[in-house]
């Protein structure tokens, strides 16, 4: 099974499957192809993060595929320049790209196929084009029209012409499918060194950024312990810091020591209460994020008290009849997840992303790769402990999930979309397993979106509820600023990919409606 938030994507994972690859090389492939049908969310030039069930290993694993700043990426340098925060724009939000070492990191481990098999789907859509899918290319279009791209190259190669292509034309991009050719014939040596590395560095140069040759050639993955909460007896894992996974297992935590609302086994976007009850559970938990989170091999992140049952008592009884007030929660992005499953087993959670549209906008000579914005994740502010640093990891949005029953893997899942990830899971989980609901039932119900203060964006306001009037109004009433979710935005509560196995060993998926994507098997 293959889920992803396009098509072709979906194909080039399924396609590697049929072609005797397992659920790693189908992920790999499929994230390979969405860098190239997806260029706004996810590219080369971004990170990956993956948390998977090994067959082979009978085992949950994460691997860490996120850069560092450069080491000439300092404080004071940005200081000097006047910046309070970091740029969300241009070469100063860049950061070093992990997505290419985290596809060789996991092939190398777990991989099946050889390496440039896998990457065959995506270099064939480079090179020959692809159609452009509906959300793509609307926000293709959008982001082009808002001057999102920092210099000629990135121009060039994903706006010929000062335009970005329509929904449903034919698009090539002969450059992303050189240098994607190149690292299939040399693997990630052949990203971080020679003309790739070549063309980004000399690109930082050109703009005023911190680059250097060694920043690329030192840059590794890092294998991770996955950290775990149970709710309601499932377990439920995510990757540790820099990630931002430990916001919706403290979000959770809360969820779970809250009274059950009535009716629980109802159909749940019938309950105001139960939507009150979550909205003002990853409140809490995104302040504990903000306060924490931050690369572990630089500041102390307290996990283990932050997971702690009683800690999650105290913080449920902040929980009252009204809405709190709570600071906003960050930025959003643009992102992408997708999951994969095989017969042998495998179950792999992945998710890649650029940060904000197309990144950085900084595009790397004649490339095709256009650097991500990470940087702006960081603070400038010397006593927090996500302070930018050399060689340090920032503050991530992108977290892949999973749901495990006992020692058996049971659901991947994720849902993109910056801030709302962990909204969204927290939903999705409570949804799956309080409610019974399947894969796709579980990613279509309506979501929520807090913004700031007591602001909060809710699909369908206007739904009847069981508590009274409209659930708008019913939020309403206990003090949510309901606020109208707006139309030019498809996926303003995210979107979302989720594998299921089933008790006779098959497995579902589901794949949201607020995306272009779909799930299929090998011989669909």
């Amino acid at each position: 099974m293959v889920c992803t938030s396009v098509p072709a994507a979906t194909t080039a994972g399924a396609t590697t499957l049929r072609r005797g690859g397992n659920a790693i090389d189908a992920a790999i492939a499929a994230a390979a192809a969405l860098c190239v049908v997806e260029p706004q969310s996810t590219g080369i030039g971004g990170d990956a993060f993956a948390l998977l069930w090994s067959a082979e290993e009978r085992r949950l694993l994460g691997l860490n595929g996120s850069g560092r700043a450069p080491r000439a990426a300092t404080l004071e340098l940005y200081r000097s320049l006047g910046h309070h925060e970091v740029p969300g724009l241009g070469i100063l939000a860049a950061t070093v790209p992990g997505a290419v070492h985290a596809w060789e990191t996991l092939h190398t481990r777990l991989g099946r196929l050889p390496f440039a098999d896998v990457l065959e789907p995506a270099i064939r859509l480079a090179r020959d084009g692809f159609p452009v899918s509906e959300l793509v290319g609307h926000y293709w279009f959008a982001l082009t029209r808002m001057g999102v791209f920092q210099n000629d190259a990135a121009r060039a190669c994903w706006a010929p012409g000062g335009e970005a292509p329509r929904p449903g034309s034919w698009f090539r991009v002969p450059a992303l499918a050189a240098s994607l050719e190149r690292v299939a014939a040399h693997g990630a040596k052949g990203f971080y060194s020679g003309p790739i590395a070549d063309a980004i560095v000399a690109t930082s140069d050109e703009m005023g950024g911190c680059f250097a040759h060694t920043d690329l050639e030192e840059h590794t993955s890092t294998w991770v312990d996955p950290i775990e909460t149970t709710y309601r007896g499932v377990r439920v894992a995510e990757l540790p810091p820099n990630g931002q996974g430990l916001a919706a297992l403290i979000g959770l935590n809360i969820l779970e020591e809250l009274p059950p609302p009535p009716d629980l086994e109802a159909d749940p976007r019938d309950s105001a209460v139960e939507w009150h009850q979550r909205i003002e559970a990853i409140k809490l938990a995104f302040a504990d994020r903000d306060a924490y989170v931050a690369d572990p091999e630089h500041a102390h992140v307290p996990v283990e008290a932050l997971l702690d049952r009683d800690y999650a008592r105290r913080r449920a009884a902040l929980v009252g009849e009204h809405a709190l007030e709570a600071p906003a929660p960050g930025l959003s992005g643009d992102t992408v997840y997708l999951c994969t499953a095989d017969a042998d087993g495998n179950l792999v959670s992945f998710i890649q992303s650029l940060f904000t549209g197309f990144g950085s906008g900084v595009g790397c000579g004649e490339t095709g790769v256009v650097l991500q914005s990470r940087g702006a994740g960081f603070r400038l502010d010397p006593t927090h402990p996500n302070v930018l640093a050399p060689g340090k990891r920032p503050f991530h949005t992108i977290i892949p999930g999973m749901l495990l029953r006992g020692e058996e893997p049971w659901m991947a899942f994720g849902v993109m979309g910056g801030h709302v990830q962990p909204q969204g899971h927290l939903c999705f989980v409570s949804n799956v397993v309080d409610h019974g609901l399947n894969p796709q039932e579980a990613l279509d119900r309506p979501r929520f979106r807090f913004e700031h203060g007591r602001s909060v964006k809710i699909e369908q306001p206007d739904r009847p509820v069981r508590d009274g009037n409209t659930l708008g109004e019913a939020l309403a009433a206990r003090g949510h600023d309901v606020q109208d979710p707006g139309g030019w935005m498809a996926d303003t509560f995210g979107g979302g990919q989720a594998i299921q196995r089933l008790p006779d060993g098959l497995w579902a998926g589901g794949s949201d409606r607020r995306k272009d994507g779909c799930a299929s098997g090998p011989d669909a």
